[in-house]
């Protein structure tokens, strides 16, 4: 039997909409709700309504088993509740419902800036980053400057890291990450604030990591990097699984929805390709002697929510 390292069981997580109570971990978050209280309570008085107050399931009873070495890419429209999953494995939220067992180490890579404080240095930070992700001190010396020399920032270590712009953090963070030697990594999107050479850099790494036998739980946008990358795809809508699977087994489903190039109906045309994921306006037609592409990871995404007309116009 295989060994689990990911054991999802009705994971379930509930955000409080308005202006309840709310426990704060910071002072100046607690200083800045009590200054700004009597202005909500005048605003409130002058509307001659309270501020309606609910609540949002931004994830809802999901549950699945990850096998140790499995890489899995999570996709889904913005607020489908990646993130939100990400941070329930990662403990830094704690789920309304359900529970996460992980199995090893892990190394996570989340928000810009997350476990990184503005007033330190790269080179303070590399060490706070690093002990946070479970590194020793002695761990970290020994591969400092493998991490510097991936991260490209020799020259502003001294530098603190409130001065470094978005993508300089997500190389250092990366960097650091990345050369902990997880048995589980989590990566969110925040590869996309990189370049394109940096982004490269990156899934190199990952798939050498990957080849080490470590656990990939990768978020991303860009779906010929998570085809390229996993094997296996969840797909999240509105908080719910709406597919878990392998990536053929996704893109097989739309297979059997994708038109010929040369189909008499103007609407089957529509489903012509000129590229991945790349679709022309229902009615063009395709040149002579032009070919449809093999669905891709992202055409089976949009068919599968629906997210264009020729989902809908090619389905059978």
């Amino acid at each position: 039997m295989d060994e689990i390292a990911i054991q999802a069981e009705g994971l379930s997580k509930r955000y409080r909409l308005g202006s309840g109570a709310h426990r704060y971990g910071r002072l100046t978050e607690s200083l800045a709700t009590a200054f700004a209280a009597p202005f909500k309570k005048m605003f409130r008085a002058g509307s001659g309504s309270p501020a309606e107050e609910g609540s949002h399931w931004a994830l809802k009873d999901v549950s699945f088993d990850v096998k140790v070495g499995q890489a899995v890419g999570i996709i889904g429209r913005n607020g489908a509740g990646k993130t939100t999953l990400l941070k329930l494995l990662s403990r830094i939220t704690e789920p309304t419902e359900g529970r996460a067992i992980l199995r090893g180490r892990v190394g996570s890579l989340l928000e810009v800036g997350t476990g990184f404080h503005p007033e330190l240095t790269g080179k303070e930070n590399v060490y706070l980053n690093g002990a946070i992700l479970g590194m020793s001190r002695a761990e970290i010396n020994e591969r400092f400057d493998q991490i510097v020399e991936f991260a490209e920032v020799e020259r502003f270590l001294d530098t603190p890291v409130k001065r470094y712009s978005s993508g300089m953090q997500v190389r250092l963070a990366f960097a650091v990450a990345a050369h902990l030697e997880p048995e589980i990594l989590i990566v969110d999107e925040v590869l996309a604030v990189g370049d394109e050479r940096f982004q490269a850099k990156c899934m190199d790494r990952i798939r050498g990591i990957r080849a080490g036998g470590t656990t990939i739980f990768f978020v991303s946008h860009a779906m010929e990097q998570v085809a390229a990358l996993c094997d296996r795809v969840l797909v999240l809508d509105q908080g719910h699984v709406r597919f878990d699977g392998s990536v053929l087994d996704l893109v097989a489903t739309a297979a059997g929805r994708v038109w010929l190039a040369d189909a008499p109906d103007p609407a089957a045309r529509a489903s012509w390709r000129t590229g991945i994921g790349r679709h022309r306006n229902v009615g063009d037609t395709a040149p002579p002697g032009a070919e449809p592409a093999e669905p891709t990871l992202e055409d089976a995404y949009l068919l599968l929510l629906g997210d264009r007309a020729v989902a809908s116009a090619v389905a059978s």
